[in-house]
């Protein structure tokens, strides 16, 4: 038995599952979304989730936290809340792609770009292939803008778009050429449920390795792009992006 929980967009997305087979039996899936801020609901809502079904922390296998990308904020508060939760429980965490999540629910067979909101007019652009429980990257994830997820699709007319950037940008796709019936009207958002399946705990795992964990955040922050404000001392931005 163990949590899984996603905070990559603006929508809390919370399980209690257990392993059956390949896949998870769900327990319970907890969806909380805006105007809740998540740094104020989350510690609460995973005790109560517990609770609820009669579970100790200490007793669970590990916590699966949806790394991205997506939110900057979401992102480091999701990870911060299950860092220090497996730390006092002495728990192991596991990572995985939100938008691998994402993917996850969509059709098995065509090529899958999954959609987040990286910030105006600039998309977060994962592109898998379900097959079965599992999904395989087609290439790494990426920030693009709409005319060039448009321009990816026109490549790869198989394609299918899906994922929480599609309420906001649907009609900009649609400006540019991309068929409505390409367009999937759902997940709006990673299912916690989609990432149990997708992730698998470590035999072992030191402190060092569950410190270590560090959200997929594909591209710099804002700030960080600021022209005008002097980096900050430590590692340059891009030595936190991940290539696959």
């Amino acid at each position: 038995m163990f949590l899984a929980l996603d905070t990559s967009t603006l929508t809390l997305s919370l399980a209690l599952v257990e392993r059956e087979g390949e896949g998870v039996r769900v327990l319970e899936h907890l969806v909380v979304g805006p105007p809740k801020k998540q740094s104020e609901v989350l510690p609460g809502v995973v005790g109560e989730l517990l609770a609820r079904h009669g579970v100790a922390l200490k007793s669970l296998e590990g916590m699966a936290i949806g790394l991205g990308p997506g939110s900057f904020t979401g992102l480091r508060i999701g990870l911060s809340c299950v860092k220090g939760l497996a730390y006092a429980a002495g728990l192991k965490v596991a990572g995985a792609s939100s938008l691998a999540a994402v993917a996850l629910e969509g059709p098995e067979g065509p090529p899958l770009f999954a959609l987040a909101v990286a910030r105006k007019d600039d998309l977060y652009l994962g592109p898998y292939r379900r097959v079965g429980q599992r999904v395989e990257a087609l290439g790494p994830e990426e920030a693009m803008s709409p005319e060039d997820v448009a321009a990816r699709m026109a490549a790869e007319p198989e394609a299918l778009a899906l994922g929480p950037a599609l309420p906001e940008y649907r009609a900009a796709l649609e400006a540019q050429g991309v068929a409505p019936s390409r367009l999937l009207s759902a997940p709006s958002f990673p299912s916690a449920v989609a990432l149990a399946s997708l992730v698998r705990f470590p035999e072992t795992q030191s402190l060092e390795a569950l410190f270590a964990l560090e959200p997929h955040y594909v591209r710099a922050s804002e700030p960080e792009r600021n022209p005008k404000f002097p980096p900050l001392p430590g590692p340059p931005p891009t030595a936190r992006l991940k290539e696959d």
